[in-house]
């Protein structure tokens, strides 16, 4: 029988679980989706994708180089305590060695990458899920392959936050320290004119507005803006921060010197960007009360 996306799509409202866990229990079934819901039920799938809706905002960052390939990755978990877990930590590196070897293009190629064991990714989750009983998930990864001339830079600070760099003639140490400046500045992209349009407009309201209260003449707030937006430029361009390791000169400068270029850089930092559900435990025993 054809494993239709109808089909698929069916057994995932009914199961909660992921569409390649669908599709191979259909496969396996021949699409007799009773058949494929009871088998979900025996092997904890579908239990397991019942946890799918709570969130997991901690969890763990994995970076690995590889001679001009450097790959990072974001695991998550619902508690820090469980991104400590010996078992999480070892699926979290398998994650990012699958990454490496398959070079995935997405995260649903990702999820049927092979890992040890002869599980997929998806598989290897889900099973973690069983053993950790908290909803785990793999939210990101990014591989950065340098060029000629090129080189990848790596920089992790605990489990927390990962930085890739990708430099032109630069040296190992260089790409390090570009790494480490980044994780620790927080850019948002390497030089002003990538500065996202609406972002700097954003900014020049704000200025504007702070400029009109200090009632100097137009030409004078003007002046004011610019001066502003040139500094909040600095702040938020690689090349125009301070270097973190001398802060007497520029990253730009410090580039220029070694005759280097940034190609690239990606930072991630665990759960950013992502909404965290704020527990109020007394409004919580007020309403079991209340229901008593």
């Amino acid at each position: 029988m054809a494993i239709t996306a109808a089909l698929v799509k069916e057994l995932r409202e009914r199961t909660g679980a992921g569409m390649m866990e669908c599709k191979k229990m259909l496969t396996q079934t021949n699409g007799d989706i009773e058949a494929a819901i009871e088998e979900m039920r025996k092997n904890g799938a579908a239990q397991a994708d019942k946890k799918a809706g709570r969130i997991a905002a901690e969890g763990t960052i994995v970076t690995l180089v590889d001679g001009n390939k450097g790959v990072a990755v974001e695991v998550n978990s619902e508690t820090d305590f469980s991104a400590k877990d010996e078992f999480f930590v070892e699926f979290a590196n398998q994650v990012a060695a699958a990454v490496m070897a398959a070079q995935p293009a997405d995260l649903e190629a990702l999820s049927a990458a092979s890992v040890a064991g002869g599980k997929t990714v998806e598989e290897a989750r889900q099973a973690l899920i069983q053993k950790i009983g908290e909803n785990i998930t793999v939210r990101r990864f990014e591989l950065v392959e340098a060029g000629d001339s090129e080189i990848v830079g790596a920089y992790q600070h605990g489990n927390k936050i990962s930085v890739l760099t990708r430099l032109s003639n630069a040296s190992e140490e260089l790409a390090k320290d570009i790494a480490m400046h980044v994780a620790a500045s927080r850019p948002v992209c390497i030089s002003a004119d990538e500065v996202p349009a609406e972002l700097l407009e954003k900014e020049r309201e704000i200025f504007s507005a702070q400029a009109a209260e200090s009632g100097k003449p137009a030409e004078i707030m003007e002046k004011m803006v610019d001066g502003r937006i040139r500094k909040y430029l600095n702040e938020v361009t690689l090349l125009g921060q301070s270097f973190v390791k001398d802060p007497d000169q520029t990253v730009e400068k410090l580039l220029k010197s070694a005759g280097a270029e940034v190609k690239q850089f990606v930072r991630y930092e665990v759960g950013e960007g992502i909404e965290k559900k704020e527990d109020d435990f007394v409004s919580e025993v007020m309403a079991q009360a209340g229901k008593a």
